[in-house]
C-alpha cells in the first residue's frame, strides 16, 4: 500500500490531497450542473443529495473496478519477487483506492447535510451495507479484467465502451419503479441499480427498494472473484512474462 501510493500519488505536487480533492470537486461540479437541468429531484427535496446517493457509488465502482484491473500490470516488477503474489497487488490496490473513495463520499455527504436543505434522515446501516456491496462488486469486477486486460487486450477497449451507457442505466438520474415494465425487467439485472437502491433508501426512510437483492449482488460479485482469482491462480504468471 505504501509502494501504491508512492508510485500513485507521489509524484505529482499535492500527491495524495488531489486523489481526494479531484473527485469531490468533480462531484458538485456535476451536482451544480445537473441541478439546472433537473430543478425538481425525483425523489426528496434536494437534487443535490439525490445525484450524490447515485453517483459516488457508481464514481467508487468505476474507480476500483479500473483500477482493480490494471493492479498486476502496474505491479509487474514488483510480482517479480516470489514473496509477492498476484493476491498482494490486487489486495493493496484495493484497499487503498477502497479507503479514499470512502473518505470522498464522506466529505461529499457531509457538506451536502451541511450547506442544503436535505429533510433526510440517514439510515447508517444501510448506507454501510450499499457502499460495502459496491466494493465487493467492483472487487469481483476488477479481480476478472485484471485476468481479461492481460489474456485479451481489445477488452480494453470493450470495457471502456461498456462504462460509458453504464452511467445511464445504473439508476444515477432515475428511480427504478418509475420505468416501464420491459425496462425494468432488463436493468434489474445490472447490480449497480440494486447498489443506488439501496444507498438512496439509506437517506429516503420511505422510498421503496422492494427490489433490491442483496443475494443478487453478492452471488454475481463472488463468482466473478472465484473466476477472475482461479484465472489468474492459472495463467497470470505465464501471461506477465508474455506482456
Amino acid at each position: 500500500m505504501l509502494r501504491e501510493m508512492a508510485t500513485t500519488y507521489g509524484r505529482s505536487p499535492g500527491g495524495y490531497f488531489w486523489a481526494v480533492a479531484e473527485p469531490v470537486a468533480g462531484v458538485f461540479v456535476l451536482t451544480w450542473a445537473f441541478s439546472f437541468i433537473f430543478m425538481t429531484p425525483p425523489l426528496g427535496t434536494s437534487f443535490e443529495l439525490f445525484y450524490a446517493t447515485g453517483m459516488l457509488p457508481f464514481t467508487m465502482f468505476v474507480t476500483l473496478s479500473n483500477r482493480i484491473g490494471t493492479a498486476l500490470v502496474f505491479s509487474r516488477p514488483l510480482l517479480t519477487f516470489p514473496a509477492v503474489t498476484f493476491v498482494d497487488a490486487i489486495a493493496a490496490r484495493f484497499l487503498l483506492n477502497l479507503l479514499t473513495e470512502l473518505l470522498v463520499i464522506y466529505l461529499v455527504f457531509v457538506a451536502i447535510l451541511s450547506f442544503f436543505e436535505t429533510r433526510a434522515l440517514l439510515d447508517l446501516g444501510q448506507i454501510c451495507a450499499s457502499l460495502a456491496l459496491t466494493g465487493l462488486f467492483a472487487l469481483g469486477v476488477g479481480t476478472a479484467n485484471a485476468y481479461l486486460f492481460m489474456r485479451f487486450p481489445v477488452w480494453h477497449v470493450f470495457w471502456a465502451l461498456i462504462n460509458r451507457p453504464l452511467f445511464v442505466i445504473s439508476g444515477v438520474f432515475f428511480i427504478y419503479d418509475k420505468l416501464p415494465s420491459l425496462l425494468k425487467d432488463w436493468l434489474w439485472f445490472n447490480p449497480l441499480v440494486h447498489i443506488v437502491g439501496m444507498m438512496r433508501k439509506g437517506f429516503y426512510p420511505t422510498y421503496d427498494d422492494h427490489y433490491v437483492s442483496v443475494v443478487y449482488v453478492v452471488g454475481v460479485s463472488l463468482v466473478l472473484l472465484f473466476f477472475g482469482l482461479l484465472m489468474l491462480s492459472a495463467h497470470g504468471k505465464r501471461l506477465l512474462q508474455e506482456g
